[in-house]
């Protein structure tokens, strides 16, 4: 369920902004994005697992926390997010 530490590097390097970026919201929500994807799976096959929905209802609310930050402080850089992702909005 969890993301693996190669999968994890390669995430942030797929979308730090520069070199050794592990914090700027793009990270962070291609991490959570990756964990909420998951864990939906997971949840497909495990549908009374309800503490792992309260999990997963958190990181929601997480990564659309850091998506209107990151609108509010750059949009194109949140338009290009979402785009890369596949979210919906």
């Amino acid at each position: 369920m969890s993301v693996t530490a190669e999968r994890r590097r390669a995430l942030v390097k797929e979308h730090a902004v520069k070199e050794g970026d592990t914090g700027s919201p793009e990270v962070q929500v291609a991490l959570l994005t990756e964990r909420i994807n998951n864990l939906t799976e997971h949840l497909k096959g495990h549908e009374k697992d309800f503490h792992s929905r309260r999990g997963l209802l958190v990181m929601v609310g997480q990564r659309r926390r850091l998506l209107d930050y990151l609108r509010r402080k750059s949009k194109p850089r949140y338009e290009a997010l979402v785009g890369k992702l596949g979210l919906r909005r």
